[in-house]
């Protein structure tokens, strides 16, 4: 038989869904969890699926209900926890007692607008935000010019930029006025800022950028600056939620 998986604290805690594996870190340095009654102070300290029980503040771990929701990012905010700059970022959307502590599952930069997933249950967060893995990524885009159809066969052709090959999976052009046009791009591997790149590639700047789908999941009519819960349906469709695992058992 083999032995139990071994994790370190901080990321147990991260698992549990009641804090981000850097808040735990910090919680565990200030002597605010213990193992088996004894405080530890090392958030790499090694915990298995044997019985050892873990307390915070005083309290029994207990993981968190999972949560699963949509905002629509106004243009402006940094997709971020705390931002070294002072700018505002998403959270100022999500204050809402009622949520627990949630983590963006992938990013939006600041520039950028649209659908934006947060959860508290990290593994499908991470299969969700996979750049190899993940599902595709659907975005509007409106630039300046009046791009022909022989650009969309070269966007989705692809070129190289610092060592990367960026494309598109699909383009076409959704509209075109008189100064701009808008075109519909979907991404089947996630890069920074792929769209901006590729799209200076071909001298075609950008003047809004926003993320209208990932997979089956549209944003539809959400107000900008709004959220709302994902249905069960929606949850199971852009990724099966996460098991629990040994260690869980060793939080109770």
């Amino acid at each position: 038989m083999r032995p139990p998986a071994r994790h370190g604290l901080a990321r147990i805690l991260s698992k549990q869904g009641v804090c981000s594996r850097t808040e735990a870190a910090r919680w565990v340095r200030a002597g605010r969890v213990r193992v088996d009654g004894r405080p530890v102070h090392d958030p790499e300290f090694p915990i298995s699926g044997d019985g050892q029980h873990i307390s915070v503040d005083g309290h029994p771990l207990r993981a968190a209900d999972r949560v699963y929701l949509v905002l629509n990012k106004p243009r402006g905010l940094v997709t971020t926890v705390r931002d070294e700059k002072g700018r505002e970022t998403v959270y100022r959307c999500l204050e809402d007692p009622r949520l627990p502590w949630l983590a963006p599952v992938g990013r939006l930069d600041k520039a950028s607008e649209g659908l934006l997933l947060f959860s508290n249950d990290t593994a499908w967060a991470a299969a969700i935000a996979d750049p190899l893995r993940g599902p595709h990524k659907t975005y509007h885009v409106q630039v300046s010019g009046q791009p022909g159809t022989d650009l969309l066969a070269r966007l989705e052709a692809g070129v190289h930029d610092e060592g990367e090959h960026l494309s598109a999976l699909e383009a076409r052009i959704l509209r075109t006025g008189a100064r701009n046009a808008w075109l519909e791009i979907v991404l089947d591997e996630g890069r920074n800022r792929q769209i901006r790149r590729l799209l200076a590639a071909f001298d075609l700047p950008v003047l809004r950028l926003v993320r209208v789908a990932i997979g089956p999941l549209a944003l539809g009519p959400l107000p900008k600056g709004a959220w709302r819960l994902l249905e069960p349906a929606e949850v199971q469709a852009l990724g099966r939620p996460a098991e629990a695992e040994p260690a869980d058992r060793a939080a109770s």
